[in-house]
């Protein structure tokens, strides 16, 4: 059986390529790429710490609005670099695959 995962991630970045075809006012995608990759970087490392304080508080709720707020910008990230979302899940299934194979 191929592992699944959740249908949002691709939704997601196929929304972040939307916008970067047709750009929306107010948008905060288009914002973030029109600053390009310094500023899509920047958020992403302060997001980064914003979950890890947030896992030191240990409140579970801020744990997975941040995480959110990290992989957004890891999507944005993706899209900005010309990464297919689907390279990236081809990775952590072939870690997944090596982990069990070497653990076994």
């Amino acid at each position: 059986m191929t592992p699944r995962h959740d249908a949002i991630l691709e939704e997601l970045y196929d929304l972040v390529l939307e916008r970067a075809r047709q750009p929306e006012a107010g948008s905060y995608t288009n914002y973030l790429l029109d600053k390009g990759l310094d500023k899509i970087l920047s958020k992403l490392g302060n997001q980064a710490i914003e979950v890890a304080i947030a896992a030191k508080n240990g409140r579970k709720s801020d744990i997975i609005h941040e995480s959110a707020d990290l992989v957004y910008h890891l999507i944005v990230l993706l899209a900005a670099s010309n990464i297919p979302l689907e390279e990236l899940i081809a990775e952590l299934r072939q870690r997944r695959t090596f982990s069990e194979t070497n653990n076994s």
